[in-house]
């Protein structure tokens, strides 16, 4: 498809995706959002594609959303993608792209971007960023996630220190808590972000999609039903292309070349 609003980019096994309406501060509206959920739908359905980058083009990551734009979709109720569209927000479990993305933000990355943040993989900040949920500054309250997974990401007294106020994280901030695994000079971001992309395409994208879905699935459903599948999902990986070459590559002593099949 065409975008507008985001860019999207392949390199190798790594699918780059990035706002890209700098002029307004990469504010979304409608359209935008719609073209990053296809951008998703991409990522996981392609099965030459191992993981993603989520990044923003300029020196800001997002402003927010153009609240006069999505009026219409916050009174209706629901906050539903077209259909066959994986949400970004991974407001459905039960279809969230199945390969890890790594994001990227320098500068401002508020509201949805916040929300953004903590439904991705892996996380990378510049030291200028501003991160902050301003919704109870709006009269509103974060309804894309951010309520539910912030306290797992920084500890209940954090969590709600920042959601209850709307104050601002900083870079260093959400590197301390752990929100951030990694914290870099402005404009350097991207670049590490990708970094750690390309490491985790080289490793088998059949057990990096079975370790991220099990890890979802304790978070989701709980330790008993992640720990009672382990095994069962483990039976057809060891079948694969993959799982040979990972035994071949430890007894060679040598880098493994994963095909995901």
């Amino acid at each position: 498809m065409e975008y507008t609003r985001i860019t999207v980019e392949t390199r190798g096994h790594v699918l780059l995706m990035g706002l890209n309406r700098p002029q307004k501060r990469n504010a979304f509206d409608l359209e935008m959002f719609e073209e990053l959920g296809r951008a998703f739908t991409e990522l996981h359905n392609n099965p030459e594609l191992r993981c993603g980058v989520l990044f923003a083009h300029g020196e800001h990551f997002t402003s927010g959303l153009e609240l006069d734009k999505w009026s219409g979709v916050f009174s209706s109720g629901k906050w539903d993608m077209p259909a066959g569209i994986i949400h970004p927000l991974g407001m459905d479990e039960d279809n969230r792209c199945q390969k890890p993305v790594v994001m990227a933000v320098r500068g401002r990355c508020y509201t949805i971007g916040f929300e953004l943040l903590l439904a991705q993989d892996v996380r990378v900040a510049a030291t200028d960023a501003k991160i902050a949920l301003l919704e109870v500054k709006r009269g509103i309250y974060p309804v894309g996630g951010g309520t539910v997974r912030i306290f797992e990401e920084m500890g209940w007294g954090n969590a709600m220190r920042y959601l209850l106020t709307g104050d601002e994280i900083s870079g260093q901030e959400a590197y301390r808590m752990g929100l951030v695994q990694e914290l870099t000079e402005p404009g350097k971001e991207l670049e590490k972000a990708i970094e750690i992309a390309e490491n985790i395409a080289k490793k088998a994208p059949l057990g990096v999609m079975a370790a991220l879905r099990s890890a979802r699935v304790s978070r989701v459903e709980g330790t008993k039903a992640a720990l009672a599948r382990l095994m069962t999902d483990l039976l057809p990986i060891m079948n694969s292309e993959d799982a040979r070459e990972g035994l071949m590559s430890f007894l060679e002593r040598r880098e493994a070349n994963f095909k995901g099949r």
